[in-house]
């Protein structure tokens, strides 16, 4: 996983294709329920049909070509503006606990429709995601690049808070009616809590994480290797109790629309197809166990999700593992933090170390990496709190840097301890080198920890931090996974089964 960047533009769930073959579907009408605004979408057949119930802070009217492809394919199609947003009433609370309510009582207005055989299915991408899986007694779920709470989409579940990304999304979308295209505020200003003057950008900071989302209907959880969510979106699969699948593509927050440059032509699906799909097949009750698929960067390939890897242990300080750059002490300093968006690194003579650099020898062979990597290091800081950034590069033959991944976690107390790194599904080719990166500070993705003892988030005075990494005790671990027992997969054909 890479750093997460701003997300200000939501992503939507792919629009199926309609074929010539289907019957058009009758033009959207406009409802009101509860005084929430809906845009329906019928199929052209008399019906009873099953339905498809999609709640949004982006505006309803942005998805109409969505509800049309889904009634060709058989739905009844409702999208819906959330409470406060476009043509809704009331006032926007993002992540208000109205919002089951209100998908409650959407659920109940469908169901007592005519056209209504009783069967729904919730569906959304980011926000509409937490809506589609909150919402009470639907019988099936799609849930793309979920945003699953405040407290879950403001920080790290290792501690860190998530500015770049929270504050670029609520300037756009957090207040208002209507969204903008208010830029980011200046990330530097301090205090964090005062960045935005707008309501429950503070309140925000201390939200409470809640219980994992589950249930027992079946689920759809789609994601990107390079959404800032991915790591949401496969721990939501995998608490799930009821049937589950998972599909992850090289994508970012916008899915097919938002490739990654690790992306090839195989991994250009047709979202909406799958869906349909799907749907139906949960709908008819045909889905069972758990399932996923993921879509291997850097290659041609998607392969079902292997059940363990083969970790490949690669040492700090060690010529045939990581060698040291430079940095096994170096002072982290929030005044100049290492960038989240700057792959460049400093020559050592420049400047002091601003963190601790590794590099490891050519590949010999390709490296097929599938599964989640992680760092563990044994390092001390002599501040009370203290961040630590592990960011992975993989640094080409012909001399590109590429991130491979990033994990950062928040400490107050000594010893021993690992970083996350997230969700790895790459090739490497031969030559490729890794290197390693040690900081204090991911800014602008995350904010800065102060290293006074305070609240990043209030926090207006800033200290340096020196920091030293015990270079015989850390070590990175990647998910090596051989050939063989790499398992190719359609997706067009496994998911939906």
């Amino acid at each position: 996983m890479t750093a997460p960047t701003a997300t200000t533009t939501p992503a939507t769930p792919a629009t199926p294709t309609v074929t010539a073959s289907r019957a058009a579907p009758t033009a959207p009408t406009a409802a009101r329920i509860d005084g929430l605004a809906a845009d329906l979408c019928l199929p052209a057949g008399p019906g009873p049909h099953p339905a498809v119930v999609l709640r949004t802070p982006y505006d309803r009217r942005a998805h109409r070509a969505e509800l049309a492809a889904w009634a060709a394919r058989g739905f009844a199609a409702l999208a819906q503006d959330v409470r406060g947003r476009y043509g809704s009433g009331g006032d926007w609370r993002p992540y208000g606990d109205h919002e089951p309510r209100d998908g409650a009582a959407t659920l109940r207005w469908v169901r007592d429709q005519p056209w209504s055989d009783g069967r729904v299915v919730t569906a959304g991408a980011s926000y509409a995601a937490y809506c589609a899986l909150v919402t009470p007694g639907a019988d099936a779920v799609l849930a793309a690049v979920p945003a699953l709470g405040l407290a879950e989409t403001a920080r790290e579940p290792t501690g860190p808070e998530r500015l770049h990304a929270r504050a670029g999304w609520w300037a756009a979308h957090g207040h208002g009616r209507v969204s903008t295209a208010a830029a980011p505020p200046d990330p530097r200003r301090l205090p964090v809590r005062d960045l935005l003057d707008t309501p429950g950008w503070a309140a925000l900071w201390g939200a409470a994480r809640r219980p994992p989302l589950t249930g027992d209907v079946p689920l759809l959880a789609v994601g990107g290797t390079r959404d800032p969510f991915a790591q949401d979106t496969i721990r939501l699969w995998r608490g799930w109790r009821g049937p589950a699948r998972l599909l992850l593509g090289p994508w970012g927050h916008g899915l097919t629309a938002d490739p990654a440059p690790e992306a090839r032509p195989a991994h250009r699906l047709n979202l909406g197809e799958l869906y349909a799909r799907w749907a139906h097949a949960a709908l008819d009750g045909a889905l069972h166990g758990s399932r996923a698929v993921v879509g291997h960067g850097d290659s041609d390939h998607w392969y079902a999700l292997p059940g363990t890897a083969e970790p490949v242990t690669y040492r700090f300080g060690d010529p045939a593992g990581l060698r040291l750059l430079h940095g096994a002490e170096f002072t982290a300093d929030p005044a100049r933090p290492v960038r989240s968006d700057d792959l460049a690194v400093p020559l050592p003579a420049a400047a002091p170390a601003d963190r601790c650099l590794l590099a490891g020898p050519p590949l010999p062979r390709p490296l097929d990496l599938l599964g989640p990597a992680e760092a563990r290091l044994d390092a001390t800081a002599d501040t009370p709190s203290a961040d630590w950034a592990v960011r992975l590069v993989a640094l080409t033959p012909d001399g590109r840097a590429r991130p491979l991944a990033t994990g950062v976690v928040r400490r107050t107390r000594p010893g021993p301890f690992t970083v996350p790194l997230g969700h790895l599904a790459r090739r490497l080719d031969a030559g490729t080198r890794l290197r390693v990166e040690v900081a204090g500070h991911h800014f602008p993705a995350h904010a800065r920890n102060p290293h006074t003892g305070e609240d990043p988030v209030t926090a207006t005075r800033l200290a340096a931090s020196r920091r030293t990494v015990r270079l015989p005790g850390s070590v990175l671990r990647l998910p090596a996974v051989p050939r063989a027992r790499l398992r190719r997969a359609d997706p067009l054909q496994e998911i939906p089964t």
